[in-house]
């Protein structure tokens, strides 16, 4: 796998790559390949390695921000803590929301315990998390939604869409009925960054085939898919 040729934004001081799901970010407790095995092949003609951003959960495909230098990296990450970056993401739901479209206002807190490790859960003392959705397709007692999340919370759209909308992501081992072979169907679809002087980071993550095979269709103007 050549992540170089899943590139969708790239200057002097950004990558944004089309993160291949099943990739995690941080390296693993079993020393499986991770980001950082393909760092080397990120670096374009410059001598350091690109620095993750952000980070999207093992099984969540699409659009990874990637600094090329310590300056840029803080100002990028300060923009996502003071949630000046737009995000959108695809999922599919192992149901169907009773209303086409609406925000998912949960404070979210982590708990953890010897029989189930850790997980996240709606607290009202929890961290703010907002997510706001829209439905786009149903197909099979399934819906296909587009999360637009104002926060950053790890697994925010996992729990928003299991307490908030009432089902689990399709897939999902934690949080849903997924199994160890299953993929969460979570998709980081697009990805805008305002700079003060250079034009914005704008980067857009195809389709993912593995959507398709369950029987969606790319959203209008959205890019073709890819596996």
């Amino acid at each position: 796998m050549l992540l170089s040729d899943r590139i969708l934004f790239l200057d002097g001081e950004a990558i944004v790559l089309d993160k291949p799901e099943g990739l995690p970010v941080d390296p693993p407790r079993d020393g499986s390949l991770s980001l950082e095995n393909h760092l080397d092949s990120l670096k374009f003609g410059f001598k350091r390695w690109p620095l993750a951003v952000h980070r999207l959960d093992r099984d969540t495909s699409g659009c990874l921000l990637l600094a090329r230098n310590p300056k840029a990296h803080g100002r990028f990450t300060r923009a996502f803590e003071d949630r000046e970056v737009e995000k959108q993401y695809l999922a599919i739901l192992d149901g169907v929301p009773g209303t086409a479209s609406g925000t998912v206002d949960l404070p979210l807190s982590k708990v953890s315990t010897a029989e189930q490790g850790w997980r996240m859960v709606g607290d009202p003392k929890g961290k703010p998390s907002i997510s706001h959705w829209e439905t786009l397709a149903v197909v099979d007692g399934r819906a296909l939604l587009r999360f637009r999340p104002e926060t950053g919370r790890t697994h925010q759209l996992r729990v928003h869409a299991l307490e908030g909308l009432g089902f689990p992501i399709v897939g999902d081992p934690v949080y849903g009925t997924g199994r160890a072979k299953d993929r969460t169907m979570l998709h980081a679809e697009r990805l805008v960054v305002k700079r003060d002087v250079k034009p914005s980071i704008i980067a857009e993550a195809p389709f993912p085939d593995r959507f398709a095979a369950l029987g969606f269709s790319a959203p209008e103007g959205a890019s073709p898919t890819r596996g």
